[in-house]
């Protein structure tokens, strides 16, 4: 993990790399870009990379992350089918923007690069399956949603539909679909 790695960042420094990592990653795709063209992009030396991230695909992951991070932001609005809404929409949105594509083609690579697939299921998707989960715990909690939910199915049953939309069918993905989608997903989790 990037925290445990070498002395404490100089903040400007990581900025530097972070957003050297992400210009690269939106210029060129995943494949081109490289931990020496990171350095040369941030001014900064290819040890002073490998001192805060194990390899290229978490650095890059970390620079993608950062830059999408302002824009899946996660809801507190009082009521778990609103807040997932709201989480779901984000998402999808994200997703279908040119920025969020990048996922896209790193799941792509990911197929054929281990280290890739592991810095986005641990950096990108992980957080995000949480995020859901803190805020189907808050509808349980709340008496919302089922006292028995399976939240880890359920994160499925919303999140999985954006996905296969996303990576494999190519339908529209759009507000009317994940509010349909979450809507009809509600009516089986929801408390009775």
């Amino acid at each position: 993990m990037e925290g445990k790695r070498g002395r404490p960042r100089n903040v400007e420094t990581h900025k530097s790399i972070l957003s050297a990592s992400y210009d690269l990653l939106l210029e060129s795709g995943f494949g081109a870009v490289t931990v020496e063209k990171i350095a040369d992009r941030a001014k900064v030396s290819k040890a002073t990379i490998y001192k805060w991230w194990p390899n290229k695909a978490a650095v890059v992951m970390d620079g993608f992350l950062s830059a999408a991070a302002e824009r899946l932001p996660v809801p507190d609005t009082g009521s778990a089918l609103n807040d997932i809404l709201i989480h779901a929409t984000n998402l999808a949105r994200f997703l279908t923007s040119r920025e969020g594509t990048i996922i896209t083609e790193l799941i792509g690579e990911g197929q054929f690069d281990s280290g890739l697939a592991e810095a986005y299921r641990t950096r990108y998707f992980q957080p995000r399956r949480l995020e859901a989960r803190l805020l189907m715990e808050r509808g349980v909690d709340r008496g919302e949603l089922k006292k028995n939910l399976d939240i880890a199915l359920s994160t499925d049953l919303i999140y999985g539909p954006i996905f296969y939309r996303l990576l494999v069918t190519g339908e529209k993905l759009d507000d009317s679909y994940v509010q349909h989608l979450v809507n009809n997903a509600f009516e089986g989790i929801r408390s009775t």
